[in-house]
């Protein structure tokens, strides 16, 4: 079934279209009609507008200061990207060949970007689009007693920083200062410890599901499964537990209590997220626009050149994991 609500094409399957028309000034089109995408933003959850043109980081960099509330400075990344220009990253390293699994961006801070603008400056000949999943669909779908428990339990990150994967601690929270990171992590809930070599790990726990703030449904927000050790490649996952042992993966997920989460119920995780899984090719100059409370995103495998940068507005704080 097929409708059309403000221009927004609605197809199953695909995310919210909407056709830009003849955009022209891409900074512009929003100036004008940003009030209304935003609508439709708070409506459906993410929106990819189409034909805005968009072919340079200015050009993303003009519209996100007129759709967001201000740029957002990222920190904790686990792997490191490039900050092209204000508030405007290059997306996450990631092989071609691997999927990226659904995820919120950056759920695991207590600071989080609440709005996500990826720009498709260079489609990838084939593959590559950004699925994007509805996580109130998600909580609906899992097991109730799961989200029960990861209701009343939350979740746990460890993170351990080297050199072997993933962002170095200097990368992560922007800084070449121990004593820098230390005031971060007290004043944000995340236990360190400095480990010979001049390594680092962290622990943080942290809600698993929240209350929207528009609709006021419960959302699966977390990297329970993305950040788990099982999303890794199987090889690399073997490397790794051999030369640091499990302690020393460079990310590892657990239930709130310390519990380990089995395997099969991250596969569980990811299935449901998958079954609720929207997507649209990407084309160049595409403007796709995500509630990052909402909704999680992933990346599919691809083959050739693909450039989609991110902005990353509208910072919104999320409450601190409260024992009962």
């Amino acid at each position: 079934m097929t409708g059309s609500l403000l221009g927004v094409q609605l197809h199953p399957g695909r995310p919210p279209v909407l056709d830009a028309g003849p955009a022209g000034d891409a900074a512009g089109w929003v100036e004008r009609h940003g009030e209304p995408l935003r609508d439709l933003v708070d409506d459906y959850g993410a929106v990819l507008v189409r034909g805005l043109g968009l072919r340079t980081v200015a050009d993303v960099s003009g519209v996100a200061a007129r759709l967001g509330s201000g740029c957002y400075v990222e920190r904790e990344a686990f792997a490191a990207r490039t900050l092209l220009s204000d508030g405007v990253y290059s997306a996450t390293p990631w092989p071609a060949r691997q999927p990226m699994c659904a995820h919120h961006e950056l759920s695991y801070l207590l600071d989080i970007p609440a709005t996500l603008l990826f720009a498709c400056l260079r489609a990838p000949a084939s593959g590559g689009a950004t699925p994007l999943v509805d996580t109130a669909r998600v909580v609906e779908d899992l097991p109730a007693d799961l989200v029960a428990w990861v209701e009343r339990h939350g979740w746990l990150l460890t993170r351990s920083y080297g050199d072997d994967i993933g962002a170095s601690w200097e990368q992560a929270f922007g800084t070449t200062e121990r004593s820098d990171v230390d005031r971060y992590c007290r004043a944000n809930g995340i236990a360190t410890e400095w480990l010979d070599g001049g390594g680092l790990r962290t622990r943080q726990r942290r809600y698993g599901v929240l209350v929207h703030p528009v609709t006021g449904e419960k959302v699966w927000f977390n990297q329970i499964a993305f950040l788990s050790e099982y999303a890794m490649d199987p090889e690399v996952r073997e490397f790794l537990l051999e030369i640091h042992g499990p302690d020393g993966l460079p990310f590892s997920t657990r239930f709130g209590d310390g519990s380990p989460i089995p395997h099969d119920v991250v596969d569980l995780i990811n299935d449901i997220h998958e079954r609720h899984t929207v997507r649209e090719p990407w084309q160049d100059g595409d403007l796709l626009v995500v509630d990052n409370l909402r909704v999680a995103h992933g990346r599919e495998p691809y083959a050739g050149e693909r450039e989609i940068v991110v902005a990353m507005t509208d910072g919104v704080a999320v409450p601190a994991f409260e024992e009962a």
